[in-house]
């Protein structure tokens, strides 16, 4: 299971939701989502791709949407998924086949 349909899933996200979801995620059309998450994705776009692009018109942008302190938690966790994906990649990790916060089948 992928790290973002596990992180859905632990939202609440139906599982039916969860494919349709990060298909639409992945697509890169963001335009049907609220301002504020499209920011979000936006900067979680660029700072995986091109880290060292992003400029002080980016961050006032998200301060302009987020607040000063909700644009460090945004721009901090960002970069700690980063930094957990290219960790995980270099030691080849496999992602958890099951979600691990899933509850227990019931006997």
């Amino acid at each position: 299971m992928g790290h973002s349909e596990m992180l859905l899933a632990v939202a609440g996200v139906k599982p039916e939701d969860v494919k349709a979801l990060t298909k639409k995620l992945a697509s890169g059309d963001w335009s049907s989502f609220p301002k504020a998450q499209q920011s979000a994705f936006g900067l979680a776009y660029k700072m995986s791709k091109d880290p060292a692009s992003i400029t002080d018109a980016d961050r006032a942008a998200l301060v302009e949407v987020f607040g000063r302190e909700r644009t460090v938690d945004l721009i901090y966790y960002v970069g700690w998924c980063n930094y957990m994906t290219r960790i995980a990649d270099a030691f080849q990790l496999p992602l958890e086949q099951e979600n691990p916060f899933a509850p227990a089948p019931k006997k």
